[in-house]
């Protein structure tokens, strides 16, 4: 008989796009990935170490699973296994504790020996669209994994290692599979994608991964996650001539103050990061910018939360994240001086949260009355379809038909509850 496999992500896209990877793998040796964990015998997370709130996030999820179902066994993944596992293998019915490091031997240390496969492919089909797992619409895909850089406030460079990149050949070969697939996005994601290839000596780098992937494959959509900003240059703006490249570029800036920039040793300044957007808004047109701010970091008064707060109003983001500082153990900014108590520290982040609200609502209005290619993704309780713009325009429709993993013309003609509405055309 099958082992019967829950499987959760937390955090990044890059655990959700490990944690896809190794839904597949478990369906090949023939386990069943099921979406409820009181039906499983194994339950696996994949952990988030970024901030205290993601720990804090792992040990409720792990008390959760444990109460759901007592039965089961439960599988610590990632990035919190590798910073607290002593802490984590104490708490009940957890069996594995496996950190970076190890994750790739995940699947021979839940499954020892390969079981019987699967009698059929609907068998292998319950290890996609389920809860953790991701949809059959977007396929987020790995293509590298650590980081070389060393702002004084990130523990993932600690926890995840040196850049390592996967060979160009070996991604091409999964996102032409997962256009086989039936899927329509592939989503690159990794540590710091913008470093790829480095470590391989590849002269092309992302850009050139990027070219191989449109050129060689039928991949309707291919969306970028997160690329530093240093990590942006001419032969990657290059690209986005070609319409199958979604227009969204998320730009992490983690401060809009000179000064607070310089304590987090960003390779970036704020006048440089200004000029890099006039640079990309010139080359592509309506191109959704996204960014991470980081707000509360040691030493930042109320004048420098005023610089940041007035900078990013004036690069009109189309979409902000926004994370109180969260000291992590083993960075400098966790020894730091000047230590913002925390009651500021979230009020500030309840201010750059509206200035980030009232930013995405202008830039969702600037395309009311257009007509934009929709992938719709799944429908919602309310009966209405949800789905994205390629420039990550969150849309809603009433529509009878069956638009499930479909990319359709779609008119933009309203507003409701922070998403655009959309008509089908």
């Amino acid at each position: 008989m099958s082992h019967r496999i829950y499987l959760r992500s937390l955090g990044c896209r890059l655990n959700q796009s490990e944690l896809e990877a190794l839904a597949r793998q478990l369906a090949g040796r023939g386990c069943q990935v099921v979406d409820d964990p009181a039906r499983a015998d194994i339950c696996v997370v994949n952990t988030c170490a970024v901030t205290a709130e993601a720990e804090r996030k792992t040990r409720h999820l792990l008390r959760a699973l444990a109460r759901a179902n007592p039965q089961a066994r439960i599988a610590v993944l990632g990035c919190a296994a590798t910073l607290r596992g002593e802490e984590l293998a104490a708490f009940p019915n957890v069996a594995w504790v496996i950190p970076n490091e190890e994750k790739e031997r995940a699947v021979e240390a839940l499954t020892p020996s390969p079981l019987p496969p699967s009698p059929s492919p609907v068998e292998r089909e319950r290890g996609r669209g389920v809860r953790g797992v991701g949809v059959r619409t977007r396929a987020f895909v790995k293509i590298q994994d650590g980081c070389d850089n060393a702002c004084t406030y990130c523990i993932v460079h600690i926890l995840r290692g040196p850049v390592r990149s996967r060979p160009p050949e070996e991604v091409v070969a999964e996102i032409a599979e997962r256009v086989r697939e039936g899927y329509q996005e592939a989503v690159l994601t990794g540590v710091n994608i913008g470093a790829y290839g480095r470590d391989l000596g590849l002269p092309g780098g992302l850009a050139g991964l990027i070219a191989a992937i449109l050129a060689q494959t039928d991949l309707p959509r291919l969306r970028l996650s997160s690329v530093e900003p240093w990590d942006v240059d001419e032969s990657l703006l290059a690209l986005w001539p070609n319409p199958r490249l979604c227009r969204q570029l998320h730009l992490p800036l983690q401060s809009g103050c000179e000064a607070t920039l310089r304590r987090m040793r960003r390779r970036i300044t704020a006048a440089g990061y200004a000029r890099l957007l006039e640079r990309i808004r010139a080359a592509v047109s309506d191109m959704a910018v996204t960014t991470d701010i980081i707000v509360g970091f040691p030493g930042e008064d109320e004048a420098e939360f005023a610089e940041s707060l007035a900078f990013v109003e004036r690069m009109e983001f189309a979409r902000l994240h926004v994370f109180p500082f969260s000291p992590r153990p083993g960075t400098p900014a966790a020894r730091m001086e000047g230590q913002v108590p925390e009651p500021v520290v979230q009020e500030r982040a309840a201010r750059m949260r509206d200035l980030g609200e009232r930013l995405a609502a202008q830039y969702r209005r600037r395309f009311l009355g257009q007509e934009l290619a929709v992938l719709w993704e799944r429908r919602r309780r309310d009966g209405l379809w949800h789905g994205l713009t390629d420039n990550y325009l969150q849309v809603v429709t009433a529509c009878p038909a069956d638009l499930h993993n479909r990319i359709t013309p779609t008119r933009l003609v309203g507003e409701q509850n922070g998403f655009l509405v959309g008509e089908v055309v």
